[in-house]
């Protein structure tokens, strides 16, 4: 059975059931502060387990891209060393909330893959939660009376709170599960070991490849639990998993989900699959971080320095670093590989195919980045050994290289052992240690539970129709972090503060109570569908009524450059082509900033057509049309673009302003003539394929000419008042530079005179012409004298010294025969007495220089050069 139809399957057989199906969500959360990517099937649902909102259907199938690489839920380190763990991948799941429980979720399980799939009863194993002392929780005897109508009461085993109690956090919604395994073995291999004894137990064989949690609990911030209003049912079934079992193979990797890929990589390396196991693992880690690092762009995650980016990045270069180290790949690859992932995947996902160009851009462009990186990275490795006495390169050194230029700690190790030095592992990991440490520290937060006031099913946002609202708190909780100390999380029972959203800041202002008392609101944000509001102290009394009143000057700015970020998308669109699709934004009250797909840079007409487009519209005085509560299906039909990576509702917000239409949640300004002007400040590349412009509109436009105008009128002071300025300017330059031509002669005659001098100067140590002296040059006169020097002198050690601007400046040439024959090296040299200037260096092994900031020292470098010709 092909895995296309295998995800057909599932997902007709659960809309037999009334399910309502719904497509994967993007895998790139933006609205969960607890979490960077979707980690399950259940991540997605979490606030209707949570209950801060209605699903429209309480049953709902589906089959969910995750990603597993950071924080609880990391399978990084294994992938490629098994057969089946993945960074991304496919959950299939079926979900009740507050509909039907155990009974039914364990009888369709068992019907779908026993009838419907025909798995043989014979190789299916299940687990039941044993109970925990510590929780005060008994066995699942339910659960376990349950299965026994289906499975043989020898086959449904007893699983501890790590395998069989699932938990979405250290607080939140959790409760005790039912996982459903299977044996492939061979029937040898079966007579040999039962396969309930490997359940669990990292057998490649022997694998989970279905958990039924029945969501009942709560746990609190102490620990405790206590029973949720509603139980909920949230499975979650292996896709790659079950198509091992359905298509009769023993390896994920061996499915026609992966084997495509695989064959690609095999003509693209010329290396053949399942000959070498260092060149497998290889294979195997590349084809499946291809899917991880494709789906996160196709979802609008770029590969970046921090956040989730960096994760992306992270797997990326792994990729590239096994391609590099066992399929001997010096050139970008993996990108070709977008090509065949599209055409395998894209039906199921089509952003795979509407974003087909630009991953392979982005990946390329990131494959030829890490692969300077490895280069420089090897320069720099080589220096390290060549500065190591001994045969052990230490620690700290090897991390520097790690932490601070990105080099693989597994490469390092292999190149050392290549040749015949050993790696100080332990001092490695300790290093390694120390930063997590740090950073740990410096993340560290603890979240109490809600207080809960009163109890409000739905907490209304009034803030597009006003700034000011009579509110209450609902429920509040206080958050402690190392960074920001002690905060408390408010929620009203409505409120006029946009939280951050869709690139949107949240806004700021404050809480009045009656006594006319002010608690300061520092920032908005939604988390799960709630709305929460920062505030430094928490009102005297929470439980009376207070004024809540947003800053409206900083949401006017904002709402300025929100719209003013609407009619760039439009403008580029048509300036550039209808290729262009946001790929980010950021919209504060100062500045906004929009990241778009395009292919080259802006030229300067095309960002004055662009700037002139949208003030032409600023101008144009167009009025905001708003429609709320609009069909999805509808909106897009109407033509309101929607952007790639968003979740959206069934029912969604239109914004237009002329012929300027998308969907939209942020707040804007009532007619586009509030915006007053617009002006591109820059425009730069994020990645290969995305531009990304910055701009400002409103006050900081008349601020910014403000400044201009007074560096004009400055500089015009400083050019005698010219009447006209440039021109005097390019005189100026013109000057300059005929001077610094003068001055090069000067500098070439004091050199050749000053070439005789030193020459003189020259002593015999151990048969090399040496010479260390202190000589008024610049760093470029002094390396073209020794370089003549040595013209002359096959012998020759010279170092010569020079300070210029409070600065030191040691320079060290070495005749290439010394380098061969003595062992000499100048970078070495300067390294050592570099020391003496406060300062350091490096170079060639003929020439090479250092820096420092003590000049005084000067005199102590030079007169222990000749220690390295005694």
């Amino acid at each position: 059975m092909k895995s296309q139809d295998i995800r057909s399957q599932f997902l007709s057989f659960f809309e037999e059931k009334k399910h309502s199906i719904v497509p994967s969500a993007p895998m790139v959360l933006k609205d969960d502060p607890t979490l960077m990517f979707v980690n399950s099937g259940m991540a997605p649902f979490k606030e209707y387990f949570l209950g801060h909102a209605q699903p429209k259907n309480n049953r709902i199938a589906d089959s969910q891209k995750c990603l597993r690489v950071s924080g609880k839920h990391n399978d990084l380190e294994e992938v490629g060393y098994d057969t089946y763990h993945h960074t991304l991948f496919e959950m299939l799941g079926n979900w009740s909330f507050g509909d039907y429980f155990k009974k039914e979720a364990i009888a369709w399980a068992w019907e779908l893959l026993t009838e419907v799939f025909k798995i043989d009863k014979d190789i299916l194993y299940v687990t039941v939660f044993e109970g925990n002392e510590e929780d005060k929780l008994p066995m699942d005897t339910e659960a376990f009376e349950l299965w026994s109508a289906f499975v043989d009461r020898d086959r449904i085993l007893k699983g501890n709170k790590k395998d069989n109690f699932w938990e979405m956090g250290d607080q939140g919604p959790c409760g005790p599960c039912s996982e459903i395994h299977v044996d492939i073995r061979s029937a040898e291999e079966k007579a040999k070991i039962p396969g309930k004894d490997l359940v669990n137990q990292d057998h490649p064989q022997v694998v989970e490849i279905w958990n039924l949690v029945f969501m009942q609990y709560n746990r609190k911030a102490n620990g405790s639990l206590e029973p949720l209003p509603n139980k909920h049912i949230d499975t979650g079934m292996g896709f790659e998993r079950l198509c091992m079992v359905l298509q009769g193979v023993q390896s994920n990797y061996d499915t026609d989900v992966f084997t495509p890929i695989i064959r690609e990589v095999e003509v693209i390396t010329e290396k053949k699959y399942g000959v070498n196991e260092a060149e497998d693992v290889a294979i195997r880690v590349i084809c499946d971080h291809v899917r991880a690092v494709a789906f996160s762009i196709a979802d609008g995650q770029l590969p970046s320095n921090t956040g989730a980016g960096y994760v992306i990045r992270r797997i990326l270069r792994r990729a590239v670093r096994y391609g590099f180290t066992f399929l001997d790949k010096k050139e970008p690859f993996i990108f070709r590989l977008v090509d065949v992932l599209s055409k395998k995947m894209g039906d199921a996902f089509p952003e795979l195919k509407t974003q087909k160009q630009l991953i392979e851009n982005v990946i390329k462009e990131e494959e030829q980045s890490f692969l300077r990186t490895l280069d420089q990275g090897l320069v720099l490795l080589n220096r390290i050994v060549e500065e190591t006495s001994g045969n052990t390169v230490l620690g700290e050194k090897a991390f520097e290289l790690y932490d601070t230029y990105g080099f693989p700690i597994d490469l390092t190790a292999l190149i050392l052992a290549e040749k015949g030095l050993h790696l100080d592992e332990k001092g490695f990991n300790e290093e390694l240690q120390k930063q997590k440490n740090r950073s740990r520290a410096a993340s560290e937060m603890s979240t109490d539970d809600w207080t809960i006031l009163q109890q409000d099913d739905v907490e209304e946002f009034i803030g597009y129709d006003t700034l000011e609202a009579t509110v209450k708190i609902t429920r509040y909780r206080k958050v402690t972090s190392k960074k920001e100390g002690d905060m408390y999380q408010l929620v009203f029972n409505l409120t006029p503060f946009y939280p951050e959203g869709g690139g949107q800041v949240g806004d700021k202002g404050y809480l009045e109570d009656p006594h006319g008392d002010v608690v300061y609101v520092l920032d908005t944000k939604k988390e799960n569908n709630v709305i929460i509001h920062f505030t430094k102290n928490l009102p005297k009394d929470v439980k009376q009524t207070f004024k809540a009143a947003v800053d409206g000057k900083q949401r006017y700015r904002t709402e300025c450059n929100h719209t003013a970020t609407h009619l760039l998308h439009q403008a580029l669109r048509e300036v550039l082509g209808s290729h262009v699709e946001q790929k980010g934004s950021l919209v504060r009250s100062k500045h906004l900033r929009f990241d778009f797909s395009h292919f080259s840079k802006l030229t300067t007409e095309e960002l004055r057509d662009v700037e002139n487009f949208v003030n032409a519209r600023i101008e144009g005085r167009l009025p905001l049309i708003e429609k709320r509560n609009v069909p999805k299906e509808v909106a897009i039909a109407d033509g309101a673009l929607s952007l790639f990576g968003e979740k959206y509702g069934d029912t969604v917000r239109t914004i237009r302003f002329g012929s300027s239409m998308e969907l939209c949640g942020g707040t804007h300004v009532k007619n586009t003539v509030y915006i007053w002007h617009f002006k591109i400040v820059s425009e730069s590349a994020v990645a290969s394929g995305i531009r990304r412009i910055e701009a400002i509109t409103n006050d900081a436009v008349k601020d910014f000419y403000f400044d201009h105008d007074r560096v004009y009128f400055k500089m015009k002071e400083m050019l005698n008042n010219a009447q006209e300025p440039v021109k005097a300017l390019h005189s100026l330059q013109e000057e300059n530079s005929n001077l610094k031509k003068q001055i090069e002669v000067l500098l070439k005659d004091k050199a050749k005179n000053m070439k005789g001098e030193l020459e003189a100067a020259l002593t015999e140590i151990n048969g090399i012409q040496f010479l260390a002296k202190k000589i008024d040059l610049d760093a470029s006169g002094i390396k073209d004298l020794a370089f003549e020097m040595g013209s002359k002198f096959e012998n020759l050690f010279l170092l010569f010294a020079t300070e210029q601007d409070g600065k030191a400046l040691l320079s060290c040439y070495i005749s290439k025969p010394l380098v061969s024959e003595k062992g000499l090296n100048a970078g070495q040299v300067v390294r050592e007495l570099g020391k003496y200037i406060q300062g350091g260096g490096g170079g060639q092994p003929f020439f090479a220089t250092a820096g420092g900031k003590n000049p005084e020292g000067i005199a102590e470098a030079l007169e222990a050069a000749k220690k390295f010709l005694i």
